[in-house]
């Protein structure tokens, strides 16, 4: 979104320091900002003003400040007294002056993928930004908003959740007008007190709904459908019951979803291209949101044939040897292991293996991690442990000598919480090493 630097600090209470610039859109990442942008320096465990140079000499407009630095004589920059808060103050001042729908998503399982699916089914007939990756905190929300072209019709927001008031935090600054939440499941109990703070905490995206948004919620999941009491917004429903209703489910043996859609705009058949039985509630969640917004019904669903998911999340590779490696290494908690692991065992195969690493945030690590070892061991899959001995199983440091030969036949789901750093399995699968 195009602004001036002297409209930006009017309306975050800045003080604007050299000539008066235009910028469109903004970074605190001097490795992927683009020229003409706002650097923003966030003060965490580096100093971003550290970088401000270099975010100049990758082409940046500008840059926030909350102190003193040699580039405000050379340069524009915008005093503020705390650059995280300015950034999502200025995120608040675009927002209204956008015209885009705003959605937010969010959830403990899928709000990301079903974010994907949601911009591809919106895409097929309005002009729609969503976040990249999993942008969706204090950090990356404002910046998806300022990156957004000013013609922008949908905007789809995915909403993190650490904590009470973080959802509401951000809503305050998206405005949504229609709210997604897929699931509450047990992941970041620890920083609420359990799966109903976890209820609690993701109700927040419908409450902050106006009377005349919509909330799209999962009907198969009663906290999820529990929260229409909390809203005075309108209500669509999905699920195998519900508003957008899924049926006739089948999966291929890649354990890719097909299916048919019970809308009330009419009733489709829909291919995903993405692994999981769980995708089809994604996908649902993402007609939903089309259908509401106005998209057509046909154009949607063929939209979403074609679409593809962040990486990192159910994504399906064939090795030379015949091999499937699914890389699912971006996070995990006990209800998404759950999903990976049927999606396993719905894939034709004759021997199948999870390399699973530690679920980070369970208010009970103990439980939490043994209720994932004992649906493997129901479902025949062989667990692998690697960084923790929470499963019950002996850990090894060399998950990939552990599953030994590879061909075809075999699938190797690699599964765990960002912080454990999974995906080098995944690396080391692909590269035959």
């Amino acid at each position: 979104m195009k602004m001036l630097a002297s409209d930006a600090a009017e309306g975050i209470g800045g003080r604007l320091l050299g000539p008066d610039v235009e910028f469109d859109g903004a970074s605190f990442d001097t490795r992927t900002i683009e020229p003409g942008q706002l650097f923003v320096p966030i003060v965490a465990e580096r100093n971003g003003h550290e970088f401000i140079g270099q975010a100049y000499a990758a082409g940046a407009a500008l840059h926030l400040s909350s102190e003193p630095d040699d580039f405000r004589r050379d340069h524009t920059a915008i005093e503020v007294a705390d650059t995280a808060r300015a950034l999502m103050a200025l995120a608040a001042v675009a927002r209204q002056r956008s015209e885009a729908r705003v959605v937010g998503v969010t959830g403990s399982v899928g709000k990301t993928s079903t974010k994907d699916l949601i911009r591809a089914a919106c895409q097929a007939g309005l002009r729609t930004r969503a976040n990249e990756r999993s942008f969706n905190n204090e950090q990356g929300l404002p910046v998806t908003i300022l990156d957004s072209p000013d013609d922008t019709e949908v905007l789809v927001l995915e909403m993190g959740m650490r904590g009470f008031g973080q959802i509401s935090a951000l809503c305050e600054v998206a405005r949504p007008e229609i709210g997604v939440v897929t699931t509450v499941g047990h992941s970041h109990t620890e920083l609420v007190g359990g799966i109903d703070g976890v209820a609690r905490a993701k109700r927040e995206l419908v409450e902050a709904l106006p009377r005349s948004g919509v909330a799209v919620l999962n009907a198969d999941d009663g906290r999820v459908s529990a929260m229409e009491r909390h809203t005075g917004a309108s209500v669509l429903t999905f699920g195998s019951t519900g508003d957008v209703r899924i049926g006739d489910l089948e999966l291929d043996e890649l354990a890719r979803p097909r299916f048919t859609l019970s809308t009330p705009w009419g009733r489709s058949s829909v291919r995903l291209a993405v692994s999981g039985a769980h995708m089809a509630m994604n996908a649902a969640a993402a007609v939903a949101v089309a259908g509401s917004l106005g998209v057509d019904l046909g154009a949607a669903v063929e939209a979403l044939g074609e679409a593809d998911v962040s990486g990192m999340r159910m994504e399906v590779t064939r090795l030379p040897s015949g091999a499937i490696v699914i890389n699912d290494a971006y996070n995990a908690n006990p209800t998404s292991m759950a999903a990976a692991l049927d999606a396993v065992v719905a894939m034709h195969a004759t021997r199948r293996f999870a390399v699973l690493g530690l679920m980070g945030e369970l208010d009970d690590p103990g439980e939490g991690h043994h209720e994932v070892a004992r649906r493997a061991e129901a479902l025949g899959v062989d667990l692998i442990s690697t960084g923790t001995d929470l499963y019950g199983v002996r850990p090894t440091d060399d998950p990939v000598a552990a599953l030994g030969e590879l061909g075809e036949g075999d699938v190797v789901l690699v599964k765990a919480s960002r912080a454990a750093g999974l995906e080098r399995v995944v690396a080391r699968l692909l590269a035959g090493t």
